[in-house]
């Protein structure tokens, strides 16, 4: 494998004990401690999907996907990979609900629960995946939640989880209704401490910016603000700040946001 400009081309930008440059977007080799939660030297702008093709073997996969909102990877998956299995699994009632009731895959299930206390058998699944959904545990569930994702592994199974880093445009208008650095910040702690001491390998780190659309703030609103999940209790005062700050980054074609993002993918060691 010859790792290329960061710049230039969206693929493997770091594979644990194989892709040794350490280009822009990469993690520096070496144990637990060369972790980051971000290449401060920056990185390239990708897909999600562009990332997880790259890195994940879901060919016949078993996957589970942990807090999985609307379902749409899940979707996205059993639709590009017919020969893989997912379990899309959500914790909220009212967006499970909505899950069920809508479009069905063959290849695609939903289960209601949470990664701290995950429904399934030991050993069940090669790939489990977590898209921003980490920092939605309570802190003092993650290390419960990361031991629980190892149990459902298979042997050598795959935990890939992608964060959102605190910052960028996006990230400083929702800080003004729901700051989580410090849940980002525990959430990075929990991958790390699974690597170093919780039957979990680092096989790569990838940092990458998405690019992010929103149309209006009619759909800002539906996106981030009036959410099943969370309870957002916004002032009057912090709805103009929060208009104000939107409308900075309107177009013709709506508001564009490049938000920075990590991705770990771990293996279950033992």
């Amino acid at each position: 494998m010859q790792c290329e400009a960061a710049e230039s081309v969206c693929a493997w930008q770091y594979l644990w004990g194989e892709c040794r440059a350490q280009q822009p977007g990469a993690a520096a080799v070496g144990a637990v401690d060369n972790m980051q939660v971000w290449d401060p030297r920056g990185a390239p702008t990708c897909s999600h999907r562009e990332i997880y093709e790259d890195l994940l073997p879901l060919e016949d996969a078993q996957i589970l996907e942990l807090g999985c909102g609307k379902a749409d990877f899940s979707r996205t998956i059993a639709n590009a990979e017919r020969s893989a299995s997912i379990t899309a699994m959500e914790v909220d009632t009212a967006q499970h609900a909505e899950n069920i009731a809508g479009p069905q895959l063959e290849n695609l299930s939903f289960a209601l629960g949470g990664a701290e206390k995950i429904p399934a058998a030991n050993e069940n699944f090669d790939i489990v995946l977590m898209m921003k959904s980490l920092h939605h545990v309570p802190v003092e569930l993650m290390a419960q939640a990361m031991h629980e994702t190892r149990r459902v592994l298979k042997p050598g199974g795959l935990a890939y989880i992608v964060e959102p880093v605190f910052g960028g445009a996006l990230n400083e208008i929702l800080r003004i209704f729901h700051d989580e650095e410090q849940p980002r910040l525990a959430a990075f702690a929990a991958i790390k401490n699974a690597v170093a001491k919780g039957g979990m390998e680092l096989v790569a780190e990838k940092f990458f910016f998405l690019t992010v659309r929103v149309a209006d703030f009619a759909a800002f609103e539906a996106q981030y603000i009036n959410v099943t999940h969370t309870h957002h209790n916004v002032s009057r005062a912090q709805m103009e700040q929060i208009q104000k700050k939107f409308a900075q980054h309107m177009t013709p074609q709506g508001a564009v946001f490049k938000t920075p993002m990590r991705a770990d993918v771990l293996r279950k060691t033992g």
